[in-house]
């Protein structure tokens, strides 16, 4: 799924106009980057945990060359899915076996 796809998912669900939809999903996920920039953790219940997680300064080596590099500190996010989305996943991948004969 692309963003596309979900602002036209959105649009189509709530009868809006595309712009609006894709006024609304940006406004979300501008909200969530905002959130973490700051450090902040985005809970979204049922969904799942959106975090910041830091990687320390390292050596590190070049591969082609073997020689060493300094890699500088990074942040990225991380997500963490819910309990109702691992299980709504697990629901089907555990009915989707016991159809499958063994």
């Amino acid at each position: 799924m692309t963003k596309a796809d979900m602002i036209e998912g959105l649009a189509n669900k709530l009868g809006l106009n595309k712009n609006e939809a894709e006024k609304a999903v940006n406004i979300v996920l501008d909200d969530i980057t905002n959130a973490l920039k700051q450090g902040e953790r985005v809970n979204i219940s049922g969904f799942g945990t959106f975090s910041v997680s830091t990687r320390q300064a390292r050596t590190g080596r070049n591969p082609k060359t073997g020689e060493s590099i300094q890699i500088s500190a990074t942040r990225s996010a991380k997500f963490k899915p819910g309990k109702q989305l691992k299980d709504s996943l697990n629901e089907n991948a555990s009915s989707a076996q016991a159809s499958t004969p063994a």
